[in-house]
Order: structure tokens, then sequence, then C-alpha cells
């Protein structure tokens, strides 16, 4: 029963360690900006490159459009 005690200690500490590990929202990140700010820039870009297909997928659709109405 002693070996189990000692295990459950030493699994509970190893996890309290790993868990010391992440990085909080107010620690420098890449780049010299916070982990919170770099989430937010990289929300940002995948906001407009979402923003750059649509726009072409609009502009390719008006351009067939205008094509077919020449005709």
């Amino acid at each position: 029963m002693h070996r189990r005690g000692l295990a459950a200690i030493l699994t509970s500490v190893a996890l309290a360690l790993v868990a010391g590990c992440s990085r909080t929202d107010n620690e420098p990140g890449p780049g010299g900006v916070t982990v919170s700010e770099a989430k937010a820039l990289d929300d940002a870009a995948e906001m407009l490159e979402s923003r750059d297909t649509a726009s072409a997928a609009d502009e390719k659709a008006a351009t067939d459009e205008s094509g077919k109405a020449d005709k």
C-alpha cells in the first residue's frame, strides 16, 4: 500500500509541474507581443484573408455575369 501512495504523490507532483508550464495571456510571446495580442492578430489576419477570398469570388462571378450579358 505504501508504494501506491508514493506513486500517487509522484503523479500529482508531475501533473502540477506540467500544468505550471502553460503560458498566461499576458506573458511575452513571439515578436514581443503578449500571447493574447498574438492570438488577436492571428484572428484578424484570418478574417482579412477570408474577406479577400470572398471578394475574389464575387469579382469572378460579376465578370462571368457581365460576359453573359454582352452576348
